[in-house]
C-alpha cells in the first residue's frame, strides 16, 4: 500500500512537471494568451505559470538563405551563374541581435518542452513563420495548433478547448513554403538577369512575382490614357415640366458585363455616343423639335429591392477606406490589425465576405456589445435576427470569416481607428436589417421622331440605409442611381418644352487609385462590379489580401510609381522597365493569377507542392535562356527618381525645389526640354508626349 502511494506520488509529480510551450507571433498576443492560461510570472522573453510557458516571435525570425550562403559562386552577380536554383532550400535567422536573443530563449524552452502549441496568426504566413522557428530550434515534441479568429478571452478559451493536431495544417505550410521559394527563385534570378542584361550606371532592376505584374497594370493604364483620342459628340436634352429628358438615339438593350477595364471604358464611351456624332446632325434635330410639342409616350413604375452591402474582407475594407478617407492600403491594414489586437474586431487578413453558420448564435451578444450604436441595434434586440445566405454561408468560409466587431465595448481608439471601426460596425449591423425597398419610374417621351427618356427612384422603405443617414448608401464602389422623385406624368399628355444641344467628349480611362488597383489585383486585371463574379475571380487574383498593400509600398520604394493626389502614376523608370520586359510570365496579371490559384490548390490538397516547384524551376530556366538569347542592344535609360518619399505631404515641397520657373507653354507646342515631344494638357499641369520615353517636363497651370 505504501509502495503504491509512493508510485502515485511520483506519477503525480511527473504530471505536474509537464511543461507546454505556447509560441505566439508577437508579445501583445502572447500576453493575452498567458492571461487566459494563468501564466502570470514574467521572465526574459516568456511568461510562465499553470504548466505553460508562453513565448513569442517578432513576426519573421527566420528567412530563406541568401544566394552566396549556398555557394560562394553566387556571391558575385554573373549571367553565367544563372539560374540559381539550390538543390535544397535552407533557412537562417535574420541578422538582428534582438531576434537572435529571443530565438535562443525559444530554442531553450522548446528543447525542454513536453509539448508545443503553435499560437501563430491563423493563416498561411503565420503558419510558415512558426514552422520555420520550430525547425530552426530543433523541436521534437508533439505540436498542437491554436486556430482562432479573434483575441477575446472567450475566443482564446474556446480555441484551447478545440486544439488541432499540427498535421492538419501541413498543406497550409506547404503552400506558404512554396510561395516563399517561388518568390525567392523568380525574384533573385530575374532581378540579377535583368539588371546585368539591361541596366546602366549601377542601377538595380527589381523584378518580383507579384510586384512586376502590378506595375504592368499601372503602365498599361497610362498607355491607354496616353493613346486615347477623345472624340466629340452632341447630346440633345429637353426640359418638360421642370424635368430634364435626354434623347435616346437607339433603344436600350441588355448590356453584357465588361470583362476588362478597357472593355468597360469602351462600353462607357459607346453609351455616351448615344448622342449625335456631328454638330450638324444635332443642330438639325434641335431645329426640328424646337417648335413641336413634347408628348409622354410611356410611364412605367416597378418595385425594386437593394440588399445590404456585403461584410468586409480585407481588400474591400482597404478599397472603402481609400475612397472615403484617402487611407493607403498599408495604413488600413495597420489600423484594422491594431483593432484586432485591441480585441475590437476579428482577424483581418481574410478574403471572404461571409460568416460561417456557427457565428449566427453569437450575433445577438455581439450586437448587444455595440453600445455606441444602440439607436440601430435596439430595434433588433429581443427578436429573431435575419439569416441571409448572402451573409451566412459556411461553404464560402475557409480559414476565417469576414471582418466583424467582436462585441467588446469600443475603447482606446485613435481617430483613424474610429473611422475604420465605424465602417465595420455599420456593415455588421446592416446585415440584419431588411432590404431597402424602392420604386423606379421610367418615363419616355417623344418630339417628332426623336425619343426621350428620364428615370427616377423613390425610396419606399430605407431598410438598412437608415444606418447611413442622409448619405443613404454604403457602397461607394457602385455609381449612385438618380434618386430624385419625378412628377406624376400621364401617358399621352403633351406640352411645350425647352430643348438644348450640348457638346461632350468621350473620356479616357481613369488612372488607378489604390482602391481601383487593389480591385484589379484581386481579379487579375478584370473590372468586375458584380459581387458573385468577383468572388469567382478571386481564385486567380494577384497576391494575397495580406500582401497587396506591401506590394504597392514596394513599388513606391523602388521609385517605379509615384502618387499624384489619389492617382498612382508610373515613373519613367517604371514605364521603361515594363516596356523592356517581353516575357509575359513576368508581367501578365492573368498568368500570375494562375500561379496564385495553384498555391491555393496546394492549401486545399488539390495540387502537389513538388509539382508546383518543378514547374517554377523550369519557368525560371526558360526565362534565363530567353533573355540571354536577346541580341538587341536594349537598355533602361531613365534615371532613378530623386530620393524622396511618395507621400503627398512631402511631394509638393520637393516640386518647389526641383522645378525652376520656365517660359509658359501651350498645348501642341514642341517640348522645351527634349525637343521631340509635343505639349499635352493634363488636369493640373502641362506635360510632354514623350514622357514614356523618359522626358520629365512638367509645368503646373498656375505658373
Amino acid at each position: 500500500m505504501a509502495f503504491s502511494r509512493k508510485v502515485l506520488s511520483l506519477l503525480s509529480e511527473s504530471i505536474k512537471t509537464l511543461m507546454i510551450v505556447c509560441i505566439a507571433e508577437k508579445p501583445s498576443v502572447a500576453k493575452d494568451i498567458a492571461h487566459v492560461l494563468g501564466a502570470v510570472h514574467s521572465h526574459d522573453g516568456y511568461m510562465e505559470g499553470n504548466g505553460y510557458q508562453v513565448t513569442w516571435t517578432f513576426g519573421h525570425l527566420c528567412e530563406l538563405k541568401e544566394p552566396h550562403e549556398y555557394t560562394p559562386l553566387w556571391k558575385q552577380w554573373s549571367l553565367g551563374a544563372l539560374p540559381m536554383i539550390p538543390p535544397r532550400f535552407g533557412i537562417k535567422l535574420k541578422a538582428d541581435k534582438g531576434i537572435e536573443k529571443q530565438f535562443r530563449i525559444i530554442e531553450s524552452l522548446m528543447r525542454q518542452a513536453d509539448g508545443i502549441i503553435n499560437c501563430g496568426d491563423a493563416g498561411q504566413e503565420g503558419e510558415l513563420i512558426q514552422r520555420w522557428v520550430m525547425q530552426k530550434a530543433g523541436a521534437r515534441c508533439p505540436v498542437k495548433r491554436l486556430w482562432i479568429s479573434s483575441l477575446t478571452e472567450e475566443a482564446i478559451r474556446e480555441g484551447f478547448q478545440t486544439l488541432k493536431d499540427q498535421g492538419e495544417y501541413q498543406s497550409l505550410y506547404e503552400a506558404g513554403l512554396s510561395r516563399a521559394i517561388g518568390d525567392w527563385t523568380l525574384g533573385m534570378n530575374a532581378t540579377r538577369l535583368y539588371t546585368l542584361k539591361y541596366a546602366q550606371n549601377r542601377q538595380v532592376l527589381s523584378i518580383g512575382r507579384v510586384q512586376t505584374p502590378t506595375l504592368a497594370l499601372i503602365v498599361k493604364r497610362q498607355e491607354e490614357i496616353a493613346h486615347f483620342k477623345p472624340e466629340p459628340y452632341w447630346v440633345l436634352t429637353t426640359v418638360y415640366r421642370d424635368t430634364v429628358f435626354t434623347a435616346v438615339m437607339e433603344q436600350d438593350e441588355e448590356e453584357a458585363p465588361a470583362q476588362t477595364v478597357a472593355e468597360a471604358d469602351k462600353k462607357k464611351n459607346a453609351l455616351a455616343r448615344r448622342g449625335f456624332s456631328t454638330q450638324e446632325e444635332g443642330e438639325a434635330a434641335l431645329a426640328a423639335i424646337r417648335d413641336a410639342l413634347f408628348t409622354v409616350t410611356d410611364v412605367k413604375t416597378k418595385k425594386g429591392t437593394e440588399a445590404p452591402p456585403r461584410l468586409f474582407d480585407l481588400t474591400s475594407l482597404q478599397v472603402e477606406c481609400n475612397r472615403k478617407f484617402g487611407y493607403s492600403a498599408e495604413q488600413t491594414l495597420q489600423l484594422i490589425q491594431s483593432l484586432y489586437e485591441k480585441k475590437l474586431t476579428t482577424y483581418p487578413r481574410v478574403d471572404t465576405t461571409f460568416l460561417s453558420d456557427d457565428i449566427y448564435p453569437k450575433c445577438p451578444r455581439i450586437l448587444e456589445g455595440l453600445t455606441a450604436y444602440a439607436a440601430f441595434t435596439s430595434p433588433l434586440a429581443g427578436q429573431k435576427l435575419l439569416k441571409s445566405k448572402k451573409v451566412f454561408d459556411t461553404s464560402k468560409v475557409t480559414d476565417h470569416h469576414a471582418i466583424i466587431p467582436t462585441g467588446v465595448p469600443a475603447h482606446n481608439m485613435t481617430d483613424m481607428e474610429k473611422t475604420v471601426y465605424d465602417l465595420v460596425a455599420r456593415r455588421f449591423i446592416g446585415a440584419f436589417y431588411p432590404d431597402c425597398r424602392f420604386l423606379q419610374t421610367t418615363v419616355r417621351g417623344a418630339v417628332e421622331d426623336i425619343a426621350f427618356k428620364v428615370t427616377g427612384k423613390q425610396i419606399a422603405d430605407p431598410g438598412w440605409r437608415v444606418l447611413y443617414g442622409a448619405n443613404g448608401g454604403a457602397d461607394t464602389e457602385k455609381p449612385a442611381e438618380d434618386e430624385r422623385t419625378l412628377p406624376a406624368f400621364q401617358k399621352g399628355e403633351s406640352g411645350p418644352h425647352r430643348p438644348e444641344l450640348a457638346e461632350k467628349w468621350t473620356q479616357p480611362p481613369k488612372p488607378y487609385t489604390e482602391a481601383t488597383l487593389l480591385r484589379a489585383m484581386e481579379t487579375a486585371g478584370r473590372l468586375v462590379e458584380d459581387d458573385e463574379l468577383r468572388d469567382a475571380l478571386k481564385e486567380n487574383g494577384i497576391g494575397r489580401p495580406s500582401t497587396r498593400a506591401a506590394i504597392i509600398e514596394t513599388l513606391f520604394k523602388r521609385h517605379y510609381i509615384r502618387k499624384e493626389r489619389k492617382n498612382l502614376m508610373a515613373t519613367p523608370t517604371g514605364v521603361e522597365l515594363i516596356g523592356l520586359i517581353r516575357e509575359e510570365l513576368l508581367k501578365s496579371a492573368e498568368l500570375t493569377g494562375i500561379w496564385e490559384k495553384k498555391l491555393r490548390q496546394i492549401e486545399k490538397h488539390d495540387y502537389s507542392a513538388q509539382k508546383f516547384l518543378e514547374e517554377l524551376k523550369q519557368m525560371v530556366a526558360d526565362l534565363v535562356q530567353t533573355v540571354l538569347a536577346d541580341n538587341e542592344n536594349r537598355r533602361v535609360t531613365a534615371a532613378p527618381e530623386e530620393k524622396k518619399t511618395d507621400a503627398p505631404k512631402r511631394k509638393r515641397a520637393a516640386r518647389k525645389k526641383t522645378e525652376p520657373k520656365a517660359a509658359p507653354v501651350a498645348e501642341g507646342d514642341v517640348c522645351p526640354l527634349c525637343g521631340k515631344g509635343r505639349i499635352l494638357k493634363g488636369r493640373t499641369a502641362y506635360g510632354c508626349s514623350e514622357w514614356r520615353n523618359g522626358c520629365t517636363f512638367r509645368q503646373p497651370f498656375e505658373q
